[in-house]
Parts: structure tokens; sequence; C-alpha cells
């Protein structure tokens, strides 16, 4: 019943955003919502160009951003994958499967409701995170209070999410209407660059790709804000193939498991 109320409310997730902005309403939304919060956007990996300034020749072996979510994977005692998720049921989403819901790992995962999905090995947790990556959608990883409630885990930190999220449906598409001190919450990955290039010619197709509305067209040209999470989509969908997406810290694996683990125990 919590479930479906939830879905009905999913529509005016934005109003509740923007609510977010009046300094008394964000102190509650912030304590009820998002304390806590520490969520890490990774970007699509069939995108990534590594350049590292101490490399002379690239590295024999390419590390990747899902490597981060594979390390969770394989150190959790307990996996639970959703068999919906509840942004695209709400949504009736019609661009990526409904049943590719969040991956939960950590203890608290032994409270989560039977009926929302099931516990999963190590090995059908990799599978299923990999074809959630073939489908085109994209991974936020960390600590989100939203899913704790929701879920009625706990709020001891031992509940680590892994949103499958399409650009589309995304509970996240609301980052741009929320105060700043709570959307800076969902980071981008240590080390991650998006720019445009000179081959750009303004078409635009790249804004209805940000789920964070973080780049405008100027003088017939995409710019991009410090609002960008790095994850990617607008470099994916861009017909001149204008935007490179870049990694630039050869730390950028460790650097997200140690943001991620100051703030979540999945042991």
């Amino acid at each position: 019943k919590f479930v479906l109320f939830l879905e009905k409310m999913y529509p005016y997730r934005i109003l509740v955003a923007k609510m977010s902005r009046v300094p008394l309403m964000r102190e509650i939304i912030n304590k009820m919502l998002f304390d806590k919060t520490n969520l890490t956007v990774l970007p699509k990996e069939s995108l990534i160009e590594i350049k590292l300034e101490k490399s002379i020749k690239p590295p024999e072996k390419i590390v990747l951003p899902s490597q981060v979510v594979e390390y969770f994977i394989r150190k959790s005692n307990h996996r639970f994958i959703m068999k919906f998720c509840l942004c695209r049921e709400a949504m009736q989403c019609k661009n990526h499967p409904i049943e590719f819901g969040c991956l939960f790992l950590g203890d608290a995962v032994r409270n989560i409701n039977p009926e929302f999905g099931r516990e999963a090995t190590i090995d059908e947790a990799l599978t299923y995170v990999q074809q959630c990556r073939a489908d085109g959608l994209i991974h936020l990883i960390g600590r989100d209070k939203i899913d704790e409630t929701w879920l009625g885990v706990g709020s001891d930190g031992k509940l680590l999410t892994i949103c499958n999220c399409c650009s589309c449906c995304c509970l996240w598409k609301i980052l741009s209407d929320l105060d700043p001190k709570i959307s800076s919450k969902v980071k981008r990955m240590p080390g991650v660059e998006v720019k445009v290039t000179e081959k750009c010619t303004g078409c635009g197709i790249c804004t209805e790709h940000c789920f964070v509305q973080a780049i405008h067209i100027q003088n017939q040209h995409a710019i991009i804000g410090d609002d960008c999470k790095g994850c990617g989509r607008c470099a994916d969908h861009c017909p001149q193939h204008a935007i490179h997406v870049t990694i630039t810290d050869e730390l950028f694996i460790q650097k997200t498991i140690e943001r991620i683990e100051k703030s979540v125990d999945v042991v």
C-alpha cells in the first residue's frame, strides 16, 4: 500500500523539490528525505577516454567505473535485486524495462519486504548490473535516505543503493529543482570531465538528454555548466560526436570507493 502511495505521489516530486528552496522547508525536507545521502553517478563506460598525465602509454588493462559496482557486490554479505523500478513503474516507462529495479547491498537487505524482489548470489548480481548497463541505464551508487525510508530498513548506514537510472523517469531529474545544498549530495565521479569540442553545431539534442539540465545552447554552441554529474548521456546522443567524456585521475576508482565507504557499510 505504501508503494502504491509513493507511485501516486510521484508526479508531485518536482513541487516537493522546489519547496526545498524555502529555508524552513529545506531543513524539513532534507531531514526527512536526504539526510546523509551520498550518491555518485557512474558515467557510461563505452564513451570514456582515459587521459592520465602520468601515463606515456595507455594502461595495459583499462579500469572502468563498473569496477566500483563489482567491488561492492563482492564485498557485501547480502544482495537484493528489486523486481521493479519504482520510478519507471510510476511513469509507465516505454523506453526501458520496468523490471530493471535497484540492486541493494548490505546487512539491511535482510529487512526488505520479499515481495519486492529476491536475494541474489554474487554472480547473479554481477550479471544483473551488466544487463542494466547493456540496456543503456546509468548507475548511481551510494547511500540514499529515500531508499532507507520507503523500504523501512533503518537509518544506520547498512544499505547501499545501486540505482539503474534512465533519463526519462529517474527520480533524480529533480536535482535541478532542489536547493543546491541538497542537490550537491549527488556527485559526479572523481576525475570525470565532460567537454564540448568545436564539432558542436548547437543542435540542442544534448539538452534533451541531460537529466540535471546542466547544458544550454549559447551562440550555436553547447555549454556544460558546473551542475553536470558526468553521466555521459549527452555524449551518447550527440549526432556530431562533439562531446567527450574523459577521466584524468588515475585514482578515480579508489577515490569513489572511499567516498562511498565513508557513509555506508555493506559488510
